[in-house]
């Protein structure tokens, strides 16, 4: 019946026509048709344009923590990668710089505030350029192995050695940014750096500069000599 009414309103705007449908009782059939006319259809998989950033909480996942994360380590991209190691958004960034870590949600938020705090008052945007997604379970004391995993507890983001965690971009002095980056990294554990855009990006925890290429990053740092190398080639016929 909703369908013929739908058709019907579609068609014909006609007072005389809803006057004698809302005299039968289908006055709130016929508002829920006009709203779904005048409704604007917008297709599931395309998002509509919006000049506002598509908010996230980026300090839980949106899937919830239904399957039990592994403790596991950051990955370590021996592959020649520098991904995640530059200022890409902001003006500036800090870097971590000693060893990769498993930092929580919560110490992430409080760095967060810790530099919103700094610059209050000024005109800037804060980027985050990790999540954290790792769900972390524990146990009580005193409780026997197995049993599983135990409850979950919290979460927490892998952060690899060299990794940007914030950036910022706005009308800043460097030494504000400095003394912004000083109190977030003194909310978090591990050593940080200070970088700015442009900054040569990092493989490891050896930087791309002093005209360093990535392939002279693959080359073996130690030459062998020739007659040393020749050796160990195995031969297929006999001397």
């Amino acid at each position: 019946m909703k369908t013929g009414l739908l058709q019907t309103v579609a068609t014909c705007h006609s007072s005389v026509i809803r006057r004698e449908l809302t005299s039968r009782g289908y006055a709130n059939t016929i508002h829920a048709a006009y709203r779904q006319l005048d409704r604007p259809k917008i297709r599931i998989s395309q998002r509509a344009f919006s000049s506002t950033p598509f908010l996230c909480n980026w300090l839980a996942p949106k899937r919830g923590h239904s399957d039990k994360n592994r403790t596991g380590k950051p990955r370590v991209r021996t592959g020649g990668s520098t991904k995640g190691t530059t200022v890409e958004w902001g003006d500036y960034g800090i870097r971590l710089r000693d060893h990769h870590r498993r930092i929580p949600a919560k110490q992430l938020e409080i760095a967060a505030n810790a530099i919103r705090g700094r610059l209050r008052g000024q005109r800037y945007r804060l980027y985050t350029r990790v999540c954290a997604n790792i769900g972390v379970y524990t146990k009580g004391n005193e409780v026997r192995m197995g049993k599983g995993k135990g409850t979950f507890d919290h979460w927490a983001a892998r952060i690899a050695v060299s990794r940007i965690l914030f950036e910022l971009k706005g009308d800043l002095h460097e030494q504000v940014v400095r003394d912004a980056f000083r109190l977030a990294g003194n909310k978090l554990p591990g050593l940080y750096e200070f970088v700015r855009k442009g900054d040569p990006p990092v493989m490891g925890i050896t930087k791309m500069e002093a005209g360093k290429t990535l392939q002279e990053m693959h080359r073996p740092s130690i030459k062998l000599p020739m007659d040393s190398t020749a050796q160990r080639i195995p031969a297929t016929t006999p001397p």
